[in-house]
């Protein structure tokens, strides 16, 4: 009976190719979790200019300016909810309701007579332009990847127009 078991070419071999297959893997598996990511911060944007056109149609106006700028502000979620720091009713988006650990930290701005540029820029650079008449009441929600996640860098917006960069 011959007990031979598998030489070390043979075992230098199979490690090749495994090593092979996982690096065609592994970077298509980083793409499609990024794109997940994306596409939930695409949906939360959308979400946030429909709570805001409720509240228009509610209140007769859009909230105030809620969260503040920048990545890694987890607590612009609870700002957003709450309708600013301190809480106020008045201005609560409650409906807002991300999946925990969010990889983008959101923000709203309200101002007048100001939406996203047409085109949209890519990434988002806050750059604005007045729209007509310049009174008209606008806001821009804003999407930013946080330094510790995969889409750090990324930013995205919508504005009261559906004017978006996504």
């Amino acid at each position: 009976m011959n007990e031979r078991g598998f030489t070390l070419i043979e075992l230098l071999i199979t490690i090749v190719i495994i090593g092979i297959l996982a690096a065609i893997a592994i970077p298509g598996y980083i793409g499609q979790q990024k794109n997940a990511t994306r596409s939930e911060a695409f949906t939360n944007l959308q979400n946030l200019r429909l709570l805001e056109e409720q509240f228009f149609a509610e209140q007769g106006r859009y909230t105030v300016t809620l969260g503040v700028a920048g990545a890694d502000r987890p607590g612009n979620i609870a700002i957003i909810q709450q309708g600013g720091s301190p809480a106020d009713p008045t201005n609560a988006l409650s409906g807002f309701k991300p999946g925990p650990g969010s990889a983008y930290s959101y923000r709203i701005v309200s101002q007048v007579g100001v939406g996203i540029p047409t085109p949209a820029p890519v990434p988002y650079d806050n750059t604005t332009a007045a729209l007509t008449p310049n009174t008209t009441p606008c806001f821009i929600a804003t999407a930013t990847g946080n330094t510790r996640s995969r889409v750090r860098g990324d930013v995205f917006a919508v504005d009261c127009n559906n004017n978006r960069n996504f």
